[in-house]
C-alpha cells in the first residue's frame, strides 16, 4: 500500500531517470495524478525542511542538498543530511524535479529520524503540469509535502495583496486555484504556497504560518537553506560529502 493508503504500482525507473523531455512531461503528468490534495498524514512530531543549493554557470552541474528535521512545537534543529551530485540532466525550467529530486533522495537516505511532514523550498502543484519540485519529492518517497516558493512559476495572486503579515491571496491560473500567496513579514516579497502531498490547501497555508518565527522564510526551509548552503561549500571546499548528524 502506498500513496495515503491507495493501492498503486511502483513508480518504474524511467519516471525517475526519464530518457528524453517528451518522457520527462509523460512522467510529470503520471506522477503529478499520484499526488493526494487531502490531510493525510501521522501526528506531527518532526517537521523537514528541504533546499537545494547550486553554483550559477558549474560546467559540471553538481546539485548541493539538504534536508533538516526540526521538532515540534520547539522549531529547533535535531538532525541534518546532506549530498552533492552531478545532475544527469541540463537546468530547464519546470522540469527541476529530475535534476534536484537523486540528490534529495541522497540525502534522505542518510537522515535519521525522518520528519512527519516536509516543506521544500519550491513549488509543489502550482507547476505548469501538477508537478513542482515539492510534489515530485512528495509522490516519489509517499511522504506529505508542502512547496514553500519563494517566486512565482504559474499564475498570479486573485488580488492585490495586502501589506501586512499574515496578509493572503488565492493563486490562480487558467481559472484554477493553485495555492495561495501569502506574505510572511512586512515590507518582504511573498511565499507562494501550494500543496506537495498528503496535504491539503488549507493544511500547507496553516503549517507556514505556524513556522514562521520573523523571518520571511518558515524556520523549516530557512535552515534547509542554511544547510544546502554548507554542503555546498564543503564539495567545493572538497571534503567530503556531509553525512548525517544529530
Amino acid at each position: 500500500m502506498d500513496q495515503a493508503g491507495t493501492d498503486l504500482p511502483a513508480i518504474p525507473p524511467d519516471w525517475l531517470a526519464p530518457p528524453d523531455l517528451a518522457a520527462a512531461k509523460a512522467a510529470q503528468i503520471e506522477l503529478a495524478a499520484r499526488v493526494v490534495p487531502r490531510d493525510a498524514h501521522p501526528p506531527v512530531r518532526l517537521l523537514g525542511g528541504v533546499d537545494i543549493s547550486t553554483t550559477r554557470f558549474d560546467p559540471e552541474g553538481w546539485v548541493h542538498a539538504a534536508v533538516v528535521v526540526l521538532d515540534w512545537p520547539g522549531l529547533q534543529v535535531v538532525a541534518r543530511a546532506g549530498a552533492s551530485l552531478r545532475a544527469s540532466i541540463p537546468y530547464i525550467p519546470g522540469y527541476l524535479g529530475f535534476r534536484e529530486v537523486p540528490a534529495l533522495l541522497a540525502a534522505w537516505a542518510r537522515l535519521e529520524p525522518k520528519p512527519d511532514l516536509v516543506m521544500v523550498d519550491g513549488h509543489g502543484v502550482a507547476h505548469p503540469r501538477g508537478l513542482g519540485i515539492a510534489a515530485h519529492l512528495g509522490v516519489v518517497l509517499d511522504i506529505p509535502s508542502i512547496g514553500v516558493a519563494k517566486s512565482p512559476l504559474v499564475g498570479r495572486p486573485e488580488a492585490p495583496l495586502g501589506e501586512e503579515p499574515g496578509a493572503v491571496q488565492p493563486l490562480l491560473w487558467k481559472g484554477r486555484r493553485l495555492g495561495t500567496v501569502l506574505r510572511s513579514r512586512r515590507r518582504a516579497n511573498p511565499l507562494w504556497i501550494s500543496v506537495g502531498h498528503r496535504i491539503s490547501p488549507e493544511g500547507a497555508v496553516e503549517w507556514v504560518r505556524r513556522c514562521l518565527t520573523g523571518y520571511r522564510l518558515p524556520e523549516p526551509t530557512r535552515q534547509a537553506h542554511l544547510a544546502a548552503n554548507a554542503v555546498r561549500r564543503a564539495a567545493l571546499a572538497g571534503a567530503a560529502e556531509p553525512e548525517a548528524s544529530s
